[in-house]
This record gives structure tokens, sequence and C-alpha cells, in this order.
């Protein structure tokens, strides 16, 4: 799917209006959250999952404390 999307001012920010296609795909309706990922290919949209994004914290954490280990396991 490739759609264009226009960015708007939405009050003093900026925002972006998702498609009702695009909302039904995602499974998401106004006032629920999204996450946002930086990924090699671009950037990529997801529902917002509160115990992922905790395990994501727990993993960051890990990782910042244990960044000389992983570095080394990465040789």
């Amino acid at each position: 799917m490739s759609r264009k999307l226009k960015v708007t001012a939405i009050g003093n920010s900026t925002g972006g209006i998702l498609p009702k296609e695009l909302l039904e795909k995602l499974r998401v309706s106004r006032g629920d959250e999204l996450m946002v990922y930086e990924t090699p290919d671009g950037i990529t949209l997801s529902p917002f999952d509160a115990e992922f994004a905790r395990q994501m914290d727990v993993a960051e954490k890990i990782m910042r404390r244990r960044r000389n280990l992983l570095r080394k396991l990465g040789e």
C-alpha cells in the first residue's frame, strides 16, 4: 500500500491525517496511541503495546549496563 499523506498544523503542533483504510489496517481509532519505529527500510507505525514497550525499556537498560559484554559477544 502506498499513499500520500498531508502534513498539517494541529494547534501549535504538526500532524498527519491517516485515512480510514490505514486506521482499519492498523486496527486503531481516534484517541489510540501509535508506536513509531525507525528501521533500515524507513519508518514503521504500529499500535501501541504497553507490554512490548515495558519489555523494550528493560532490554535497553540491560544493553546500556552490559554494553561492553555485548560488544565482545558481537566480535
